[in-house]
């Protein structure tokens, strides 16, 4: 797995991160070095003449005495003890540092040691060359809290607004990424009425004036294709109707030549209603919170009148669905026609709810032959007829008009083959907040 974001927006946080985190590594680093480093050598050098100052007179071998000393000893708060003193003082807690024992020995001219015990205050312990075995016990009061607290506060402050302020920037740059993306999916279900605002960073301006005028050029080709069907299916209505008068005029002994014109014209009709059908879901209608096991329960009662068993099963939690309910209708109507076309027997239909609870399922079963499994993603394209096994009536705008109206709810259609025979068609519609 990649960690690397693949989105743009994530991309760029990622790198302003990346850039601050580097920055304040540099920082730190930069800070030790120039800032810390000198303070301690400081801080060292300070205590080396202070020691200094203790073991002037040891040096003669005369021991620590007089006023002087006693006073610069209750000033400065250092005490010299022997290693079992210093042991019983937390000697034994602390921590040798390499780099303060180097320069602790350079200032005294000996080989000199020093340790420090992480304790609040900070204790500095320094065994010094003009006196092995003894230790000078210095309280650095102040140091813990006023610096290190300081700069950890610092540097965290520092790097949260810095990410903060990547973030915040990353944000506004791919916003208008985000509107162009929303429009897109618009588009693609067949609304044209979005125009974008043409803002941003001049690369941006250029994507979305390019797909302002592709999003034109696309209306204005359905647009010509919807008046171009609408009127060869109106012309088409005026032949067929002077055809049907026509077929009254015709004598007795030609009633089985008259049948089979009725015939092909009432389905020459059924044809066109589906073109026009078909052309009047070209964009998306406003939604409302519909019911739709009453739909859904209206149309099965309707399409009693075909003499076939038809049982509906409710889910009771599914009420108030955002749909369009003249579209909806439609959907149901040809689920349901279809499976009495291509199906004998009984037909079920029932509603419930996917797992997720982010889905309202109407499901249509019959016992026909089903769809070649090869085919069950072509039959939703408009003219697209399925197998031969499922005849070959109608104009093939039935499924492509399903998919067209549940795409425009932001739902998905699906046809399984049962296993124990038949097709299931399934119509996934968002449910949203509405359950």
């Amino acid at each position: 797995m990649s960690v690397f974001p693949k989105s743009a927006f994530g991309q760029t946080v990622f790198l302003v991160a990346a850039l601050l985190l580097i920055n304040q590594v540099v920082s730190y680093i930069t800070v030790s070095l120039y800032v810390v480093k000198p303070t301690i050598e400081q801080v060292n050098l300070i205590l080396a003449k202070q020691i200094k100052t203790v073991f002037i007179d040891w040096e003669d071998g005369v021991e620590i005495s007089g006023g002087v000393s006693e006073n610069f000893f209750e000033i400065t708060g250092i005490e010299v003890m022997t290693q079992r003193q210093a042991m019983s003082e937390g000697l034994a807690q602390t921590r040798e540092y390499s780099m303060l024992s180097r320069s602790m020995s350079e200032q005294l001219n000996g080989s000199a040691r020093v340790r420090i015990s992480q304790t609040d205050p900070l204790v500095y312990w320094v065994e010094a060359p003009q006196a092995p075995g003894y230790w000078v016990k210095v309280p650095l009061t102040g140091f813990q809290e006023n610096n290190l607290e300081f700069l950890t506060f610092y540097l965290s402050s520092i790097g949260f607004l810095s990410v903060l302020g990547g973030w915040l920037f990353a944000r506004h740059l791919n916003r208008p990424l985000k509107a162009l993306q929303q429009a897109a999916v618009k588009v693609g279900v067949g609304d044209f009425s979005t125009k974008l605002e043409e803002h941003g960073s001049t690369e941006v301006i250029e994507v979305t004036r390019a797909f302002n005028q592709m999003s034109r050029g696309i209306a204005a080709l359905e647009n010509d294709r919807r008046l171009l069907m609408a009127g060869v299916s109106h012309d088409l209505r005026t032949p067929l109707t002077r055809i049907r008068l026509a077929t009254e005029m015709m004598s007795d002994e030609e009633d089985y030549l008259r049948e089979g014109i009725i015939y092909d014209i009432e389905d020459m009709n059924a044809i066109i209603d589906q073109f026009i059908e078909y052309l009047r879901h070209h964009k998306r209608e406003e939604l409302a919170l519909e019911d739709l096991n009453a739909i859904v329960s209206e149309v099965v009662h309707s399409a009693q009148k075909h003499q076939r068993t038809i049982t509906f099963s409710e889910n009771p939690s599914i009420s108030n669905i955002p749909l369009s309910m003249v579209a909806i209708k439609r959907v149901i109507t040809n689920m349901i026609e279809n499976a009495i076309r291509y199906s004998d027997g009984d037909i079920a239909v029932e509603t419930t709810l996917s797992r997720d609870r982010k889905y309202a399922i109407v499901i249509v079963k019959d016992h026909g032959p089903g769809i070649p499994e090869s085919e069950l993603e072509t039959v939703f394209e408009p003219f697209k007829q399925g197998d031969a096994a499922r005849g070959s009536e109608g104009s093939g705008l039935g499924l492509a008009i399903i998919k067209r109206i549940v795409d425009m709810h932001g739902g998905k259609v699906k046809l399984v083959n049962r296993s124990e025979g038949g097709l299931s068609a399934e119509v996934y519609l968002p449910v949203k907040d509405a359950i």
